[in-house]
């Protein structure tokens, strides 16, 4: 499966994806056209995550995008569609805002959004490429952020009970320091867009490491308390392609989904030209004791 927004200069990124009343629907960052830097959350769906077609764009319509919103993630909860995704071109105020759909295309916005950015003591207080998971009887949280320095990007975690509404009183802080950050070479200066699933009871979590086009690769950590992560290798574990693949510049921006089924995939982002156009894929996420192995794609171009 390759994917792109052809309606948006074939542009996509930052996928996300949920099973909801029979089809799939994937919510990806597309780039307006025109002048500025400017972006904003798409909707597509599918009846076998293989054919696609747009179905709808988040409006922004609040005074918190202005200047745009971004990375989605997704979840179902008692029947809906939960959509957290971040502000956009706000530097170090960017923050957390929360929607929900009866029919996972037009979302109601949380009247108190932003919802959720991390206090300034251990971070810079910004909070973007959220992703969600049920763990424990909650709703963990986890985010990009970076340093004091806007330098180094790093992850921390929130979580809130599921009938709490999630507005900006239901989190709780996971720890007052990041839970992951750039430790090994080929992350460089960066650790964003974790992308959690659980599998036997504990929460793995899929990560970019460097910055886009860097190249940005895939790696994997561990953690059996929400909290406390390890990383399964030191090396990436998904790579970015070789020269004239689509990803030959990234495979980065995971997100794991499990479908109704009990399979588990992997979707993520590429590039082959440094971030001028964007393409979705996905590989299925294999446990072999206690260790993600993703199957190799059908297509590799």
């Amino acid at each position: 499966m390759l994917f792109t927004n052809q309606a948006r200069g074939c542009f996509a990124k930052d996928p996300a994806v949920v099973r909801f009343k029979g089809r799939y629907y994937l919510y990806h960052t597309f780039h307006f056209e025109g002048p500025g830097d400017r972006y904003g959350v798409a909707v597509a769906v599918s009846d076998d995550m293989e054919n696609w077609s747009l179905a709808g764009e988040l409006p922004q319509d609040t005074p918190c995008e202005a200047r745009g919103s971004a990375a989605p993630a997704a979840i179902v909860l008692d029947g809906r569609v939960h959509l957290f995704y971040q502000t956009y071109g706000n530097w170090r105020t960017d923050a957390i805002c929360h929607a929900v759909s009866e029919d996972g295309v037009q979302f109601v916005k949380n009247p108190e959004n932003p919802v959720y950015a991390p206090p300034g003591t251990w971070c810079c207080g910004r909070a973007i490429d959220a992703d969600v998971c049920v763990f424990r009887g909650q709703l963990y949280m986890y985010f990009a952020t970076r340093d004091h320095d806007m330098r180094v990007q790093k992850i921390g975690g929130a979580r809130a009970a599921l009938d709490s509404g999630f507005g900006r009183a239901a989190w709780t802080h996971l720890a007052e320091q990041s839970l992951l950050t750039p430790e090994m070479k080929w992350e460089q200066e960066c650790i964003e867009a974790p992308a959690t699933i659980v599998e036997d009871g504990k929460i793995y979590m899929f990560y970019g490491g460097a910055y886009n086009c860097s190249p940005q690769q895939i790696g994997c950590a561990v953690s059996e308390d929400g909290v406390f992560f390890r990383r399964v290798s030191n090396e990436p574990l998904l790579p970015c392609g070789g020269p004239g693949a689509w990803n030959s510049c990234e495979s980065g921006h995971p997100y794991a989904f499990r479908d109704d089924d009990g399979r588990a995939y992997l979707f993520y982002q590429g590039s082959p030209d440094m971030g001028k156009t964007w393409y979705l894929s996905r590989r299925e996420i294999l446990f072999e004791d206690g260790m993600p192995r993703l199957t190799e794609p059908d297509d590799l171009t």
